[in-house]
């Protein structure tokens, strides 16, 4: 693996990384939110609010291929 790509690679995890972090502490949040006001937790909020999850597990699943996909457009 080159050093762009391994650069890359970095960076696509780094940026995972950070999304699901950013959405457990959002989601942690919204619960202390609820339970402070003694109300439920809402699908809608709480499934608009997991988006950032999914993108962050999708990107740590093809890492690989998003990594090559940002090596090839920076040798261009």
């Amino acid at each position: 693996m080159d050093s762009p790509e391994r650069g890359a690679l970095m960076l696509v995890r780094l940026i995972a990384t950070a999304l699901i972090g950013w959405t457990a502490v959002e989601l942690a949040l919204e619960w202390l939110i609820c339970e402070h006001n003694h109300v439920p937790m809402k699908a809608i909020p709480l499934a608009t609010k997991s988006l950032p999850l999914a993108a962050g597990m999708v990107l740590l699943i093809k890492a690989k291929a998003v990594a090559q996909w940002i090596a090839d457009k920076l040798d261009e």
